[in-house]
């Protein structure tokens, strides 16, 4: 396995594009080693068609992504759940 490769910031824009809230904040839990963090903490591997992300803690397979012209493809199999953190509700006055 190589060591090049970036943190989990890396996908938060690409992830925005398709969820339209910032990801890098979510909280991951890998599959394989129960860790739990965020998506920012993830090693990502981008020098491939399309990116691959990493626990931290076990280094398996948490997500992939790849993208085309007009879609995406995300694996999420090694993730027992992600917690996303939504934007508070504005208060109408």
């Amino acid at each position: 396995m190589s060591d090049l490769y970036v943190d989990g910031n890396a996908l938060a824009g690409p992830l925005m594009d398709i969820f339209a809230v910032d990801m890098s904040m979510a909280q991951g839990t890998c599959a394989h080693c129960g860790d739990r963090g965020m998506v920012a903490q993830m090693h990502v591997y981008d020098h491939a068609a399309g990116m691959v992300a990493r626990c931290p803690s076990c280094q398996e397979v948490n997500m992939r992504l790849v993208r085309g012209p007009d879609r995406a493809w995300l694996d999420l199999r090694g993730v027992v759940a992600l917690e996303i953190p939504l934007a508070a509700p504005t208060e109408r006055a």
